[in-house]
């Protein structure tokens, strides 16, 4: 009987996971087009006119992050293009999901859309990625702009969460269970949190498309490039001294997901000419609770790189 209960509860749970992912890719499709590059669907949106601009968003994220609003406003000045992280949106898994990966999968996108020494803005993750990006490609960019980056090794380690959606053994069986059964307001909530001590904007949750992130797909790319993070970062946080393009640093104070004090703050001397911006009670979303500060900072990269 136990067995019969079980085995009924695995398949009603594929089945509604696959419906909630269906009913999210309906609800929530490509907002760009999708290329191949190096045998990998990659999905981009390219909106505006000017110098060219990458966008590279963080965990669990997608390009909605940035098509929300802040998109449009650099629309005004520049060729923003905001790409989708491999496994996440509508970009395809990776095998080697590493930063470094990710920084010459996303370059090779950018120079696809003819953007061949963009400013690269990276938020959180996105940041990690776009650092990988100036350290092993310096001529491949113009600018670099990292907002609430993890840039240098910590102690805190991987949640519990992490954990298990990255394992092996236990991801495969948990991942579908919460594709099937997390509510959406759960999401949402957690999206409140990353915003803290900020609330998201009215509209964010809806726009962003919670059921894209609970994806199978997306929770298991996602769980094992946040597993993956401190290595590669540990690595990367000793090649700083490459980086020779302009760089602006934004940095929220009040960010206890991504640590200033940790990351950005110590960070900034290893860059050479390097300017760093903290901002004052901004937690760890600032292209939305700051969103002109870091316009103001793309501004800055771009003028230092000579493209205003």
């Amino acid at each position: 009987m136990l067995c019969f209960i079980v085995a009924a509860f695995a398949v009603a749970t594929v089945l509604k996971a696959r419906a909630n992912e269906m009913r999210a890719e309906t609800a929530y499709p490509p907002e760009g087009q999708i290329l191949t590059i190096d045998g990998s669907q990659m999905h981009a949106v390219v909106r505006g006119q000017g110098p060219d601009l990458v966008l590279i968003h963080g965990s669990s994220g997608s390009t909605r992050d940035f098509t929300f609003s802040l998109m449009d406003k650099l629309a005004a000045d520049y060729r923003v293009i905001a790409i989708d992280r491999p496994g996440l949106g509508y970009s395809q898994a990776i095998d080697n999901p590493s930063i470094f990966h990710q920084a010459e999968l996303l370059q090779k996108t950018a120079a696809e859309l003819g953007a061949f020494q963009p400013i690269v803005m990276g938020q959180s993750y996105g940041g990690s990625v776009a650092l990988a990006w100036a350290v092993n490609h310096p001529d491949s960019l113009a600018a670099l702009v990292p907002v609430a980056t993890p840039s240098l090794p910590w102690t805190t380690p991987l949640s519990r969460f992490y954990k298990i959606t990255s394992n092996p053994i236990l991801g495969p069986l948990v991942i579908p269970i919460l594709t099937a059964w997390v509510p959406n307001a759960y999401v949402n909530s957690e999206v409140n949190a990353v915003f803290a001590p900020q609330s998201a904007p009215d509209g964010y949750a809806a726009h962003f498309g919670p059921g894209l992130t609970l994806r199978r797909s997306s929770l298991t790319a996602n769980a094992k490039q946040r597993a993956g993070l401190l290595m590669e970062i540990q690595t990367l946080s000793k090649l700083y001294d490459q980086v020779t393009v302009p760089t602006e640093l934004l940095h929220g104070e009040a960010d206890t997901t991504v640590g200033a004090s940790i990351h950005s703050i110590p960070l900034a001397p290893q860059i050479k000419d390097a300017n760093l911006t903290t901002l004052p009670g901004i937690g760890h979303m600032p292209h939305h609770s700051a969103e002109q500060a870091v316009i103001d900072a793309i501004h800055r990269a771009a003028a230092r790189a000579s493209l205003h």
